[in-house]
């Protein structure tokens, strides 16, 4: 049983979630699938809590209409990647209400709960109780004037409602009062002993119940950090009017706290899974021959390791996890992802904007995924793996040997009279499938990508030491030997590659055609498929692109500080030429969603400009609009079209852009002070 964190719908799937709890499972589970196991891997959206909420309001929406939107744009996002779960769900579905409130019912029938009035803040204004996320004020460690009721994103801190200085409700802006309300609370203190033992040491009732050794250090010390500083009772109830209704009559306008909800989520889509499969649910989660292991980023550890076990255990009958392998974070260009400064490759726009690079990508983020530590992605590293190893070795070898098998043998694969393993290979064909595949079920997928790829290292080397277009001149028997035994590195590859780079895997049959039997051996005389490149080279036009989109704009929130550039002098800003225009034509790029090409008149003279307005507005609505232009952007080349400046645009509070253009019609060319 696999589970992938459920990804929260309200707003789109970048790359350092992809690095963080999905591309991992895929590999992991893609090899399972391989070796023939049983296995289910569930996922969806988790779509209830505060942030929805908040997030609808400030669109003047309803929560479902976010939810609805952004669990259809992840669903297709994941499936455009190649990311394959057995089944996406979501936690808006009547499936998931009923199996969570059936949860809590045998928690509450259990005893695991404590009913607890405490004081929380309410807006009086608004009506209603404040959940963490609806308040913010001063940090006290770090004076951030925005931190919110749970955590000061600006320090890290976590922090509870009551430790802000100076609170105020994000509803009304209004400081909230503390007013008493109850709660379902889960004293987790009651479940120390056994939970310390199980984590520390893998027993579990007396039995040893995973190996503590295949648990990663930071995984490990983050549990031990919350059990050193003891477990306190935590609220498994919101008040709230979005979410998973209290099943009780005392529990009238709550709802089961998003962290209760959302694992119960990984219950409800096996449930689905099985009943659309002809299976049965409990073979997966309350099997005793069943392993459960999630994949998570380190942010989700303690509920995992520590809160969800716990209402495992007190229901009765599930399985506990056997390894929660979580990763580090990915960073991005020298900083930190940030959604809120739009610091981000959203994986949507990546797919759009680079069509068919989908496992260029599944490499980079491969090779540099954060097991054990945070890890950076940057543009320039991405274009040098790809066009240095996919291209320069992967894609090379498997070039040259079907294009020379092509040339010298009509497109069949050759039949030596001999077929002696050359020494030299010898040891990648007997030990290499296993080194990746130890590799893989230690959670090690750089280590597992660095061996599968020494199969396209040690063919490339064994092309050029052997020189076949050389010897083909004086001795055709040892041409087919090689090109016989370079083929059978590509049914090796097409092996290996298979959990890492599926696509490439697919399409390395497709060359092979009839020369690979069903069992992936090379079948002599077999007739190749047809033969292409196996990858593309990333030019620099399209790292320049994906670099200029990474400028930091925050996103203006209320009550936040605007994040101000450094300061320039006069003289600087005086080198910038901002002048007006008028657009003459505009058309979209060809191959890019988000682009349109604009002519633009200012003053006696007309530019082209490649703009990314091209989801905002339409071709035809455009002609006639005077618009501000920055003239001396030196030129870049843009999807083969030459930009020549830059129209000016600011983005409203819903993410649309608007031109910032005069106030009232004016000459072309004015220039702007």
């Amino acid at each position: 049983m696999i589970t992938s964190a459920l990804p929260y719908a309200n707003g789109p799937l970048h790359i350092g979630h992809v690095a963080g709890a999905y591309l991992n499972a895929d590999i992991y589970v893609r090899h399972l699938r391989a070796l023939g196991k049983d296995v289910v891997w569930v996922c969806g959206s988790d779509e209830h809590g505060a942030a929805i909420t908040i997030r609808a309001q400030k669109e003047g929406t309803d929560p479902k209409s976010i939810v609805d939107r952004y669990h259809a744009l992840i669903k297709d996002s994941f499936e455009r990647f190649g990311i394959s779960f057995d089944i996406y769900h979501r936690t808006s579905s009547e499936l998931h209400k009923e199996t969570a409130q059936a949860y809590f019912l045998e928690l509450e029938k259990n005893g695991s709960f404590e009913v607890k009035t405490t004081e929380q803040y309410y807006d009086a204004k608004a009506g209603m109780f404040l959940a963490d996320r609806y308040i913010q004020g001063t940090c006290p460690n770090c004076q951030n004037p925005s931190a919110y009721g749970d955590q000061c994103e600006k320090c890290g801190s976590s922090l509870s409602p009551t430790e802000l200085i100076d609170p105020r409700s994000t509803l009304s802006g209004e400081k909230p009062e503390l007013k008493e309300t109850s709660h379902w609370f889960l004293p987790m203190e009651r479940h120390e002993g056994w939970i310390k033992e199980w984590i520390e040491k893998g027993i579990l009732d007396g039995k040893p119940h995973h190996d503590i050794d295949q648990w990663k250090k930071h995984v490990m010390g983050q549990c031990k950090a919350w059990l050193d500083s003891g477990l306190h009772s935590r609220a498994m109830t919101r008040d709230l009017d979005w979410g998973v209704p209290v099943p009780l009559e005392q529990g009238k306008n709550k709802v089961l706290y998003v962290w209760l909800d959302a694992p119960i989520g990984y219950i409800s889509a096996t449930k689905a899974y099985c009943e659309a499969n002809g299976k049965d649910w409990k073979d997966y989660w309350q099997n005793d021959e069943s392993q459960l292991i999630h994949f998570i980023g380190k942010d989700n550890i303690v509920f995992h390791c520590i809160i969800f076990p716990i209402l495992l255990k007190e229901h009765g009958g599930y399985n506990l996890p056997v390894n929660v392998p979580a990763n580090e974070f990915l960073n991005l260009e020298g900083d930190k992802i940030s959604t809120s400064r739009n610091h981000a490759v959203w994986l949507h726009e990546y797919l759009d904007e680079m069509p068919g690079r989908e496992e260029e990508l599944r490499y980079v983020l491969t090779s540099i995924m954060p097991e054990v530590k945070d890890s950076e992605f940057t543009w320039d590293d991405y274009q040098a793996r790809v066009n240095n190893e996919l291209v320069a070795i992967l894609g090379n070898f498997v070039n040259r040997c079907l294009v020379l098998t092509g040339k010298y043998f009509e497109g069949k694969v050759p039949e030596p009279s001999e077929s002696e393993t050359p020494e030299e290979l010898k040891e990648l064909f007997a030990t290499n499938a296993d080194e990746v595949s130890t590799a893989i079920q230690a959670y090690k997928f750089r280590e597992a990508m660095q061996a599968a790829m020494m199969g396209a290292r040690i063919g490339n080397k064994y092309l050029a030491d052997t020189e076949p277009w050389k010897l083909i001149k004086t001795d055709e028997e040892g041409v087919k030997k090689i090109l016989f035994e370079s083929i059978r590195i590509i049914a090796h590859l097409i092996r290996v590659m298979g959990p890492l780079l599926p696509g490439t895997s697919e399409k390395l049959k497709g060359m092979l055609g009839e020369g690979l039997d069903a069992e992936g051996k090379v079948v002599k005389g077999g007739a190749l498929g047809e033969v292409g490149l196996l990858f593309r080279k990333v030019e620099d036009e399209e790292i320049t692109f994906q670099k200029e989109k990474l400028i930091k704009e925050p996103i203006a929130e209320e009550a936040a500080q605007m994040d101000v550039k450094a300061e320039i002098d006069f003289e600087t800003f005086s080198k910038l030429d901002i002048r007006v225009g008028s657009i003459l034509t505009a058309k979209p790029v060809e191959g890019a969603d988000k682009l349109l090409h604009l002519e633009v008149k200012v003053g006696t003279e007309t530019r082209q400009v490649v703009s990314g307005i091209a989801k905002h507005f339409k071709p035809e609505e455009l002609p006639g609009k005077q618009v501000t232009v920055l003239l001396n952007l030196a030129p870049r080349k843009i999807r083969g079209v030459m930009s020549q400046g830059m129209i000016l645009m600011a983005e409203d509070e819903t993410g649309k852009l608007v031109f910032v253009g005069p106030e009232s019609a004016i000459d072309d060319g004015s220039e702007v002070r």
